[in-house]
């Protein structure tokens, strides 16, 4: 059962304080409703959604628990939710386009980069940010009880030998390239760099994660540069599109998916601040990375050079029946989109491109992505417009135990369907991808297969910069681990890392 306070915090209008004062209007009520019936107008505007059985067990219900369930319907703007209830059940019957491949010469190749590339890339990337022409967006609305945790998942600390958050080595890598950036692009005396980075929660993680963020002294970051905001909730429903009740007096409700940031930056007026900083471009990612290059020049310096509204990282695509979203082509010229591994059969997963080798449908989503400001407005706009949601069959809280029902999501993917230009950028697993979401024992996407992947890849870069490593146990279990703060991507390590020796694990810092 939801605490009634937390629900009023979570978006519920105060209610006028009680008097008694009493008013013979029939068109206007200055005080609460009567405790022995719902307000009438409120019944009367849920009869017009079909939602009136909201109120069947008013009569066993106590003042408070009367109070706090008017209060929750008044906070619904039902218009709206009604609309998207409709646009997505509907949407269910339609006929969708055939899937084609990526074109292959609409992905820029990790072998297809030649050296001339990269460099250009990357020092358009850094001018970019030292401009201040970049914002950062995080999604992080998730709890990490999949984890084990009840914490935000940002807050989980994957037993690297730094024992740091992903929080902290995502703000550690903002700090280290802003560094860069005013080092690199800097004439004369360096200026500081400020990449401002907008946090998405959700109603169930915002206070833990700015509390978590405080306490932390934002881990080095200017308090100012960040920015929090909530992704919105809807209410889950039955398969016919009733809501369904979590107690007699409370709504079930869910996140709207991380596809909700598009409307929750708007709503928040948080497009309107980027655009008020000069930011043009938004790098948007997922917490859960613990190796996300956060405002990665290269990338951003890619995008620009494409010149297009979107574009995304991919990685290959580890085995046909990995289940890993995908990037197709919906209908014979169409755009660019994201289909989930159920959408595919066993011969489209297994299928393979004669010319290259690799499986026809291979460009993994992970989550990866940069836009420019002005198309994430068109997306917010275009989004709300359509009202159409996913529509997720899942076990929802309800008054009589959990039951089946309807989650409506939104997917951060969903935005390509809506882009001129979608480029796609290849990235190496072992250098980019290491995501966190089952608890250690799993078999895939574990704190202890993260944490692995982070000490193999520092490792590298150690020997690669002219260090040497001691270990009492097997390498393949062990290694070292580099701060943000000293490097972002391997590079600047000689100085500390030629000819020293480092006994793994350890944290190689400043």
């Amino acid at each position: 059962m939801r605490d009634p306070s937390m629900e009023r915090e979570n978006g519920a209008s105060d209610s006028t304080a009680a008097t008694t004062t009493t008013t013979t209007t029939t068109t206007e009520i200055t005080s609460p409703p009567p405790m022995n019936s719902p307000r009438q107008a409120l019944v009367e505007r849920l009869k017009d959604y079909g939602q009136e059985d909201v109120f069947a067990l008013w009569d066993e219900l106590s003042p408070d628990e009367r109070e706090f369930l008017v209060r929750d319907i008044e906070s619904l703007d039902l218009p709206r939710i009604d609309r998207i209830i409709r646009c997505s059940l509907h949407s269910q019957g339609l006929p969708v386009a055939a899937i084609e491949p990526v074109p292959e010469n609409w992905v820029s190749t990790v072998d297809g980069r030649t050296m001339e590339d990269r460099e250009k890339w990357w020092k358009m990337g850094l001018k970019t940010i030292y401009e201040g022409k970049l914002g950062v967006v995080l999604l992080s609305g998730g709890q990490g009880t999949r984890l084990g945790i009840s914490d935000p998942k940002g807050c989980f600390n994957i037993g690297l030998p730094s024992g740091k958050s992903l929080f902290q080595i995502q703000a550690e890598r903002i700090l280290c390239i802003q560094r860069l950036a005013a080092q690199v692009v800097g004439e004369g005396p360096t200026r500081p760099v400020t990449i401002h980075w907008y946090i998405m929660t959700s109603p169930f993680t915002d206070e833990a994660t700015r509390k978590y963020f405080s306490s932390h002294k934002y881990f080095g970051l200017e308090p100012d540069q960040i920015s929090f905001f909530q992704q919105g909730t809807l209410p889950c429903i039955s398969k016919d599109g009733k809501f369904i009740m979590e107690t007699p007096f409370s709504l079930a409700k869910a996140p709207d998916g991380n596809g909700g940031v598009y409307g929750a930056l708007k709503s928040s007026r948080l497009l309107e601040d980027m655009a008020s900083r000069g930011i043009k471009y938004v790098d948007c990612y997922g917490v859960d990375n613990v190796m996300v290059r956060v405002a990665d020049p290269t990338f951003l310096g890619y995008f620009i050079d494409k010149g297009a509204a979107s574009a995304a990282k991919v990685v290959r695509k580890a085995y046909p029946q990995e289940q890993v979203g995908v990037f197709v082509r919906r209908g014979k010229g169409g755009p660019l989109t994201v289909v989930e591994y159920s959408e595919l059969d066993q011969s489209m997963a297994s299928a393979i491109n004669q010319r290259t080798g690799r499986l026809q449908y291979c460009w993994s989503n992970v989550c990866l992505h940069m836009f420019t400001l002005d198309f994430i407005n068109q997306v917010a706009t275009g989004l709300e417009k359509d009202s159409v949601y996913h529509l997720a069959e899942k076990k929802i809280p309800s008054m009589n135990g959990y039951t089946m029902g309807l989650k409506l999501e939104q997917f951060i993917f969903d935005s390509f369907l809506y882009a001129p230009s979608t480029a796609l950028f290849e990235v190496l697993r072992e250098e980019e991808f290491a995501p966190v979401k089952n608890v250690n024992g799993s078999n895939f996407d574990t704190p202890e297969s993260a944490r692995l992947s982070v000490l193999r890849l520092h490792t590298r870069w150690v020997i690669a910069a002219g260090g040497f490593l001691t270990h009492s146990v097997p390498l393949y279990a062990t290694g070292v681990e580099v701060s943000p703060l000293c490097s972002y991507a391997g590079e600047n390590l000689e100085a500390i890392c030629r000819g020293r020796t480092f006994h793994a694990p350890c944290e190689i810092s400043l």
